[in-house]
């Protein structure tokens, strides 16, 4: 029996009569499709509010968070960086403040580690000082340093100047997503892994919600039909895929992967390094960050791919060195040879329209967050982030 089959042994089954389209096998208040980070907390939150309504998060990998959640910096952003009326502003500061909130009463591993922003040049420096002013307004804590308090706090660090945001921090990801897992269990929540969405439309008789075809394992005949009230796409990489099932093609999301490199050799930091952000803020360039267990990695790069499944990492000794490049110059004891390639990661735009080479990428920058409700279609709810 699979999952689905036997989550729905233990939700309401269909009553309704249906006459032109299939009857379905089971009935629930809320579907999420997505078991990255998103997803769960979207879970989490509707099975802790909504204790009456059934939830079912499913997801087309064995495991949750395999893909974005999984691959990435683990930091917890202050939200210095983007324009200061966003929704992406917004909801980081937001997001970072909750999360601390449940950290300090959970035992999910983190560490308010703080990161410094470096500046080699006149002109960084001025950028910093405005983001420092900028910092101020959204009441978020910074602090300008000299090159040599920087030099005291850092001393294998190359800066005139930095900006300090002791608010950064870092998280054991896996386990966060394991802790929001285990909640919408213990809440009454089920989740349906190794399962996809292969067709969904819009109830037309007998009331509101959507008939979702959940295949599991991914493209099965083994189909099952579940009527939803309300279904949340928190698919990623996929989120365009799963919104095309109902809305034709409607949205293409484009691909760009960042890798990530180990450093192997003796190197001490007390804070997360980051470099300048480029002007159009075209990613936040190649940092240095340091994981729970205090492994260093630097990255990421980034690369225009067409395949939201290539996660290969090549060893090209070109490609690190460009690497080597870009670390040191705010790191300039960092050995080239020491370093190794560790994974990759990959993120999505909405608009294809940059160009990159291993390090370097210019493009139309969209700096925001949507979250919406497609007003032609009640109740559906879709998650999209432009980084």
């Amino acid at each position: 029996m699979s999952l689905l089959r036997s989550i729905k042994a233990s939700v309401p089954q269909f009553q309704r009569a249906f006459s032109t389209i299939k009857i379905p096998d089971m009935e629930v208040d809320n579907l999420v499709i997505g078991a990255g980070v998103i997803g769960l907390a979207i879970g989490e939150k509707l099975t802790r509010e909504r204790p009456s309504e059934t939830t079912i998060v499913v997801d087309k990998n064995k495991r949750c968070g395999e893909e974005t959640s999984s691959r990435n910096s683990e930091v917890i952003h202050a939200g210095i960086y983007y324009p200061k009326d966003s929704l992406k502003t917004q909801l980081c500061i937001q997001g970072k403040n909750l999360m601390y909130s449940l950290l300090s009463h959970t035992n999910i591993p983190y560490n308010k580690i703080g990161k410094l922003v470096v500046a080699q040049t006149g002109e960084q420096q001025s950028y910093l000082q405005e983001l420092h002013d900028k910092s101020n307004e959204l009441g978020v804590e910074t602090r300008m340093l000299t090159g040599d308090e920087t030099a005291a706090m850092e001393p294998e660090v190359k800066a005139c100047a930095s900006l300090l945001s002791p608010t950064t921090g870092i998280i054991d990801s896996h386990l966060f997503m394991d802790y929001l897992e285990q909640q919408i269990v213990q809440n009454g929540g089920d989740l349906g892994l190794y399962t996809s969405a292969m067709a969904i439309q819009p109830c037309t008789e007998g009331g509101d919600g959507y008939i979702v075809d959940l295949a599991t394992p991914p493209g099965s005949a083994e189909v099952t039909t579940v009527l939803a009230k309300r279904v949340f796409n928190a698919a990623g990489l996929h989120a365009d895929k799963v919104s095309n099932l109902l809305l034709g093609d409607k949205y293409k999301l484009h691909y760009g992967r960042g890798f990530y490199y180990a450093y192997n050799g003796p190197v001490k930091v007390n804070h997360l390094i980051y470099p300048c952000p480029a002007k159009n803020l075209a990613g936040l360039g190649t940092h240095l960050t340091v994981d729970m267990a205090g492994k260093i990695k630097f990255g990421p790069d980034i690369h225009y791919i067409d395949d939201p499944y290539d996660y290969n990492v090549p060893d090209d000794s070109n490609d690190r060195q460009r690497f080597a490049e870009a670390v040191r110059s705010f790191m300039p004891h960092i050995d080239p040879n020491k370093l190794h390639p560790d994974y990759a990661g990959i993120r999505y735009w909405k608009e294809k329209q940059f160009s990159c080479s291993s390090l370097v990428m210019s493009r139309k920058f969209i700096s925001q967050c949507y979250i919406f409700l497609d007003r032609s279609l009640q109740d559906l709810v879709s998650h999209l982030e432009t980084f």
